[in-house]
């Protein structure tokens, strides 16, 4: 049965109504069942994918990371299986200028160990000039191999904001899969976790109940001042540069040429 507040005033905007448990269960184990589905829809889909044809390429291709030019092949570290993620970029933007989709992706793969344990490589390209590059990765914490991809062709280079698969046979290398937009999601475990939650992504797109807080575009949220709110003017920045290694969040702000 459904329970009304004793004080409706005091209500959080939307909220789901206030049931007893039993009645929640009954729902919730009705949900259930078609999130097997789901689950089970899921695992057909990666069954299609790994079997998928695959394309061949030049892997002896060179790409730019700190070392210098180095071979393609190189990214997979010896193992058979690689996947990268192509940073888009944007030439001689300051570091709260480069993209809040792509940074939001690349702090989610901060650490490869579990991929590395199952014979997985791990990489980020972009088509930034390695001088550029190089800054930004330091400036960002970030430990996994980036590689700077300019000029060249697709499937290593061309276009950025994708997840993409390889393999290796040898000295051979071949394209297997590729996915953008919100097939990068993937990465990003805490859009499930909001999916969970009743007021989900606050994004809006999304089909919410009525009285629900108003959605607003997905970036909005990806961009924050130095307080952690979200907003897209000249004090904001992609959320993880607040948190990234050694940030000073309230010193950052105001003094952005420290920063660079």
């Amino acid at each position: 049965m459904t329970i009304t507040p004793d004080d409706p005033t005091t209500a959080l905007p939307g909220r789901p109504p206030v049931v007893d448990l039993a009645t929640w269960q009954a729902a919730r184990d009705e949900l259930l069942v078609r999130e097997k589905a789901h689950t089970r829809q899921g695992d057909a889909l990666a069954a299609a994918r790994r079997r998928l044809p695959m394309v061949e390429f030049d892997g002896t291709v060179e790409v730019v990371g700190p070392d210098g030019p180095v071979p393609f092949l190189d990214l997979f570290q010896g193992r058979d299986e690689l996947v990268v993620y192509k940073h888009m970029w944007h030439d001689g933007a300051p570091h709260q200028g480069q993209c809040e989709g792509c940074t939001n992706i690349a702090w989610h793969l901060k650490d490869a160990v579990y991929l590395n344990a199952r014979g997985v490589s791990f990489a980020i390209v972009t088509t930034g000039r390695w001088e550029e590059v190089a800054p930004y990765v330091e400036f960002m914490g970030y430990t996994q191999p980036w590689y700077s991809v300019r000029d060249v062709d697709a499937p290593i280079g061309g276009d950025m904001g994708y997840l993409t698969c390889f393999l290796r046979d040898g000295d051979r290398a071949f394209l297997t899969y590729s996915t953008t937009g919100r097939g990068n999601e993937a990465v990003a475990g805490f859009f499930s976790l909001l999916d969970m939650t009743p007021y989900g992504r606050r994004e809006a797109w999304e089909d919410q109940p009525e009285g629900r807080p108003e959605g607003r575009h997905a970036c909005w949220y990806w961009r924050s001042d130095a307080d952690g709110n979200a907003t897209w003017g000249p004090t904001s920045r992609p959320v993880p540069q607040w948190t990234r290694p050694g940030a000073t969040p309230v010193q950052t702000l105001g003094r952005r040429d420290h920063d660079h």
